[in-house]
């Protein structure tokens, strides 16, 4: 059955990115109402005014501020007496290599992609309880299956994130809520575009990458047909899923990935130029301006 969206609360955290926004704009479409949380105070006003229909909220905060999460919370009760689809979907990395950075940077990621989301899902709960038909769905990624070499603190962050929704799907079944996973790969968000130009992971441009309708897409799947995990890219997710049966072969496995993933890199880069995102200066690439979407 397709999943009634009418007058249903969706919390969704990063609300101001490439992925949120148009998770925000999707559902707002169907008829939910929807609270857009995120730490950019003037993109996610600017969301909420966008949106179709009414009674949307907008909460600016830094998941890593435990009473900012304890203070939306509060907010979200009485405002909206309840959350129906919770989406922690907030996320950062970058492109600074685990042996030279910083050990507040290393700290911040985790805080960000692993531990903000869990304290989100637990302070939660007692609201999710108050909606007829609760759940959970977060954005994790085939980084929280396959080791990402330049970005292993994105890829604990993710493995750790995958691995708790897995046993939070098998325990929160059993107390009336759904939970579950959407898995993607490399999206043409602001956030790749900048890991591209900054020198990031090329594995995850061994094949273009997917627009964030495929994501959305995703989503909609997992609410009309739950689920733990949902990809929307099945054939990567096999392929990552295979390869990591026998993680000892990755450093035999790597090279054979590498130049595909270094041609794809190149050709993204050209595309971002073309769209006027990105721009060649000498050997380097440097963006053009902050990509508004």
């Amino acid at each position: 059955m397709s999943f009634d969206y009418t007058d249903r609360v969706f919390v969704i955290t990063g609300a101001a990115g490439g992925i949120g926004s148009n998770l925000a704009r999707e559902f707002a479409g169907r008829g939910a109402r929807i609270a857009a949380l995120d730490i950019n105070a003037e993109k996610v006003s600017a969301l909420i005014d966008s949106l179709p229909g009414e009674g949307h909220l907008a909460i600016a905060l830094d998941l890593t501020d435990r009473s900012a999460i304890t203070r939306a919370i509060s907010t979200l009760e009485s405002t909206f007496g309840k959350i129906d689809v919770l989406i922690p979907n907030a996320a950062i990395t970058t492109t600074d290599r685990f042996d030279e950075r910083s050990v507040e940077s290393i700290e911040r990621e985790l805080d960000i992609n692993l531990t903000a989301p869990l304290v989100l899902i637990r302070q939660a709960i007692p609201l999710l309880h108050k909606s007829t038909d609760p759940r959970i769905i977060t954005t994790v990624s085939l980084g929280g299956i396959f080791p990402l070499g330049e970005t292993p603190m994105y890829t604990v962050s993710k493995f750790g994130l995958r691995g708790a929704m897995l046993s939070m799907s098998l325990d929160l079944a059993n107390k009336g809520i759904i939970a579950g996973s959407v898995m993607p790969s490399a999206t043409d968000t602001p956030m790749l575009h900048r890991e591209a130009v900054e020198g990031g992971n090329t594995l995850q441009f061994m094949d273009p990458p997917q627009k964030t309708e495929a994501v959305v897409k995703s989503f909609i799947k997992m609410l009309d047909k739950p689920t733990f995990e949902r990809y929307p890219k099945p054939s990567e997710s096999w392929l990552v899923r295979v390869a990591m049966l026998a993680p000892a072969l990755l450093p035999k496995l790597m090279p054979l990935f590498r130049g595909r993933g270094d041609r794809g890199h190149q050709r993204f880069l050209k595309e971002l130029q073309t769209r006027g995102i990105a721009r060649q200066d000498g050997d380097t690439w440097v963006m053009v301006e902050d990509d508004p979407r």
